[in-house]
């Protein structure tokens, strides 16, 4: 590695120029002193051939390196495998021979990491959107290179800040590699799907989510491997720099273990009984002729007491007469809601039929210039007007298309794929005695977005709900990797959130992250439980990802400046 790297002994022409005479500087002195033609290793300099060679190497094991890293997230939740892939690829750009040699680095982790993570993109726009074989593995490539130009990027910054295994590069590895995850969350609307944090879950770190979220989560992982890293990198100046770096990461993987135990809400009412309804209709069934029909037959009778019992065959006691609130998935009906046939609407808004029970159901709605809404219709226990969330960040090609992409949607077999946005804040469904703030498919990859629903103090949501049909990706790692979304979602703000899907995962999850009880991906089901709502704020629903991202740009600001101050001390010297 150090090969590929340039000799790990003597720093680039480019980091001499800008980094000031190292006088007093003991770890500097013994640095240029091995790098003195009488303390130089016996063997040439490594030829450019060579050290294209070792760059070579050194972005192979990268890529493998970021594969292991798409693999640390659910289903496997291997927190420690991210640590160790973020190592490997820290390691190499910390002996990166200059920027250049960085971005290769830093390309070929993302182009492993999201190339392996994000594969399942291929089933959606081929099979189901019938886009050709070959170009739908293009556009799943396109877009991997494209989310690995973040890390690539970060870490040709980091290089360009500070010299081969030097502090000032380890520091501005975390804060930039940071920016750029919080970056890939914003940009073009944003995809940060498997970002850093999300491993982290089932870990130690996860106690950092309800302080500065997953953005934060991620900079400790980045800071635990960081440390370390930069003083095995240092090990020859002596053992106590390792001894300090290993208590330093000890004492960060520590401080988020014990903050697990930390609760910032309090309960708010009594438990409520829910019903999360799995219909489990297939995606070339859901808006062929037949899917309003197989819809019907599967959600209606889930509107009835007795619907627990005859899914379970006459077992009474998997019925419950205490329902409060029954949810149906996104577009639990292929057609608009103001279109469904009369018999059907008032099956839905029958709340005799529901024993007093509040329903909540995915449907499109249309309004006047064919302008249509993926939407969550809430009913309550009474005859009241109707609440709507409808959603508002839609999916890129799937339900709007991007300027000068009309071409390519048009190849494709997308229904109702140019949709309208909802306005940005909606209050939360005022249902079954809790404030119940939705969110429709994807939208809880954006935890900023999410505490939207806190606009109004008094309306404050005491949980959280998602609707999604995850169908389009089969039964592939899309499904483990979303639920793992939404537990974290649940982590930040320690509320519980409910996941009704049409082919999963339909689970509860508790205020604390954890999945109390989940249905069987692609089954047809129904999963009751007690659900209990809270109240209060976390400082991450108070702050959001500010104060992270100041504090990372701020770092790697300082590393900037500290570069540019060495570029001017040596310029004073030489003349």
């Amino acid at each position: 590695m150090l090969e590929a790297a340039g000799p790990a002994s003597a720093a680039s022409a480019e980091d001499r120029s800008c980094t000031p005479e190292p006088r007093g500087d003991p770890l500097e002195a013994e640095r240029l002193a091995f790098a003195s033609p009488q303390n130089r290793p016996s063997r040439p300099v490594s030829s450019s051939r060579g050290g294209r060679r070792g760059l070579a190497v050194a972005t192979a094991v990268a890529a493998i390196a970021g594969a292991a890293h798409a693999l640390s997230f659910a289903p496997a939740d291997l927190p420690w495998l991210e640590l160790a892939a973020l190592g490997v690829v820290f390691w190499l750009a910390l002996h990166a021979n200059g920027p250049r040699a960085a971005l290769a680095i830093g390309l070929a982790f993302g182009i492993g990491w999201f190339g392996v993570g994000l594969s399942w993109i291929y089933i959606s726009l081929h099979h189901y959107g019938g886009l050709w074989a070959g170009l739908a593995v293009m556009a799943t490539a396109v877009l991997a290179a494209g989310l690995a130009m973040y890390p690539a990027l970060a870490l040709a910054a980091a290089a360009a800040c500070g010299g081969q295994r030097s502090a000032r590069r380890a520091l501005a590895m975390v804060a930039a590699w940071t920016l750029a995850e919080w970056l890939r969350g914003i940009v073009l609307g944003g995809l940060p799907w498997l970002s850093t944090g999300y491993a982290h879950t089932d870990g130690p770190l996860a106690g950092y989510a309800p302080i500065v979220g997953v953005y934060g989560v991620g900079a400790a992982a980045a800071l635990a491997v960081a440390i370390p890293v930069w003083a095995s990198a240092r090990a020859r100046s002596g053992p106590w720099i390792l001894l300090a770096a290993g208590i330093a990461a000890a004492a960060l993987l520590g401080l988020g273990a014990a903050l697990r135990d930390q609760t910032w809400v309090q309960t708010h009412g009594a438990p409520i009984r829910v019903r999360l309804v799995q219909g489990n209709i297939a995606q070339e069934v859901k808006f062929a002729e037949g899917g309003l029909d197989q819809a019907v037959a599967r959600y209606l009778p889930s509107l009835t007491t007795d619907a627990a019992r005859d899914a379970n065959g006459g077992n009474s006691n998997a019925a419950s007469s205490l329902l409060d609130l029954i949810v149906l998935p996104e577009s639990a009906f292929p057609v608009p809601a103001n279109e469904l046939p009369d018999e059907v609407l008032d099956a839905l808004t029958d709340v005799r039929r529901r024993d007093g029970a509040a329903l909540i159901f995915g449907a499109f709605i249309v309004e006047p210039g064919m302008r249509y809404y993926n939407s969550a219709i809430g009913l309550g226990a009474d005859r009241s007007k109707p609440q709507r969330y409808s959603k508002r960040h839609l999916v890129p090609f799937g339900e709007f298309i991007p300027f000068g992409f009309r071409w390519f949607v048009d190849l494709m077999r997308i229904p109702i794929g140019d949709q309208e946005r909802g306005e940005q804040y909606q209050p939360p469904m005022t249902l079954a005695g809790q404030q119940i703030a939705v969110n429709i498919c994807y939208e809880d990859l954006f935890g900023a977005q999410i505490l939207d629903a806190w606009h109004d103090p008094q309306r404050e949501p005491t949980m959280l709900l998602n609707l999604s049909n995850l169908a389009w990706f089969d039964d592939s790692i899309a499904l483990p990797q979303h639920l793992q979304i939404s537990r974290m979602r649940a982590l930040e703000t320690e509320r519980p959130l409910l996941r009704a899907t049409n082919t999963g995962i339909t689970a509860i999850i508790d205020a604390g992250g954890r999945v109390a009880a989940q249905l069987p991906v692609q089954t047809q089901g129904m999963l009751e439980g007690l659900v209990q709502g809270t109240s209060g704020t976390t400082p991450f629903i108070r702050s959001g990802n500010r104060p992270i991202v100041i504090l990372a740009t701020l770092a790697l600001l300082a590393c900037v400046f500290v570069r540019k101050r060495g570029h001017a001390d040596s310029d004073a010297r030489a003349s």
